[in-house]
């Protein structure tokens, strides 16, 4: 019986793989609303390729996509927030302009990199001006798992991955060894 890896699985179904140079570029950002149809494009395919992962296999802390991890170096990306009634977050030219300086250190995984997992320090809250379809600035604040979510996603179109944010001298640990950690996402209501 042959065990596919996780990464391996990610490949197949056209997420692009640690390694590759789209995912260490600086994505490209959208002028906007003159490169609407560009954007909008990368959005339909970023949704198209959350559903063909979705598909196979779940993510209970919710799932984020860049646009580099299916080939596309434009600075788009998606999170689907935890639950299933929660609408997708679109993000165009996202940047983040505001950290607060309490921070908690969690598990991450990348499906550009899924073999192995990371434990992360992040902000537990950021706020995020990103661009409208129509060129307007939109600015939000997100906290806890989903300010998590949307940095992670935003270092990808910075062309970093979350090995770059760990402590110095802590390495990711294999998939199998982490779920054996039994560590979930936990933030203080």
């Amino acid at each position: 019986m042959t065990v596919v890896q996780p990464s391996q699985r990610m490949r197949e179904i056209g997420v692009v793989q640690y390694g590759a140079p789209v995912l260490a570029e600086p994505a490209h950002p959208f002028d906007l609303p003159a490169e609407r149809g560009d954007a909008e494009r990368a959005i339909e395919m970023l949704f198209a390729s959350m559903e063909r992962i979705g598909q196979v296999r779940p993510f209970a802390k919710g799932m984020g996509l860049a646009a580099p991890q299916i080939g596309i170096g434009r600075a788009a990306a998606t999170v689907q927030p935890p639950g299933r009634d929660t609408a997708p977050i679109v993000l165009l030219n996202p940047r983040i302009t505001a950290a607060s300086a309490e921070m908690d250190e969690q598990y991450e995984g990348c499906l550009s990199f899924c073999d192995v997992r990371g434990l992360v320090p992040r902000p537990l809250t950021i706020t995020v001006k990103a661009t409208g379809l129509d060129g307007t600035t939109i600015t939000t604040v997100y906290e806890r798992g989903l300010a998590r979510l949307i940095a992670h996603e935003i270092d990808h179109l910075n062309g970093l991955l979350y090995t770059a944010r760990m402590r110095p001298g802590v390495e990711p640990i294999p998939v199998v060894e982490y779920r054996q950690t039994g560590r979930a996402w936990t933030y203080d209501s």
